[in-house]
């Protein structure tokens, strides 16, 4: 596996900016905002899919830490009902870079579509969590984030198993959907039943 790159441009300061929790059921899209040092170095960080949950949780609070700025921003279910998904998923990383402390030059995006944030240069990275170090950081910050606030909202909502699932649309999630019905965080503009669950 390749090596992932630190920068495209060593002298811009530059944020990688990642979602989590786009093709969920239920719950916020989180997106994560990471400025690194140019000489930030990690074995483990790479690819934030291939990394088990347990890496991801150890990555987050060294990522948190030796970061010179990150940020994370949710945009719930109701906004993501108004505004659809693809806009809610810039909206949240938009928000993340408002919080960064430090402001940076240009922007990291991963994948292939953004919406232009304050008059700051992006770049889109198609897998950039596969290739660049700030993006790879944003999106395990974005999907530890989530991840917990999900398992916090299992606790009132057990039903629908999202210490497991985490709000991903499961057999086992829709079928919990199919006989409680929805719960007050799921996204009510996404098909929540699959056609064959909606058949019987």
């Amino acid at each position: 596996m390749a090596e992932l790159l630190p920068y495209i441009d060593a002298q811009r300061i530059e944020a990688g900016c990642d979602e989590a929790g786009r093709g969920c059921l239920a719950g916020p899209v989180v997106a994560g905002a990471v400025i690194l040092p140019k000489d930030f170095r990690h074995e483990m960080l790479n690819d934030s899919k291939q990394l088990t949950e347990k890496q991801r949780q150890k990555l987050r609070p060294i990522i948190e830490k030796e970061a010179l700025a990150w940020a994370v921003a949710y945009v719930h279910h109701e906004e993501i009902d108004k505004i659809n998904i693809l806009n809610a998923s810039f909206l949240a990383m938009h928000r993340a870079v408002e919080q960064l402390k430090q402001q940076p030059g240009h922007l990291l995006i991963d994948g292939n579509r953004f919406k232009p944030y304050n008059g700051i240069g992006h770049t889109c990275v198609i897998k950039g969590d596969g290739k660049y170090l700030p993006i790879a950081a944003a999106s395990i910050l974005a999907k530890t984030h989530r991840d917990e606030y999900m398992e916090k909202m299992h606790e009132q909502f057990p039903v629908y198993d999202w210490m497991k699932n985490k709000g991903y649309p499961t057999k086992a999630h829709r079928a919990a959907i199919k006989a409680h019905g929805p719960s007050p965080i799921h996204r009510m503009t996404f098909r929540l039943l699959d056609e064959q669950l909606s058949l019987f």
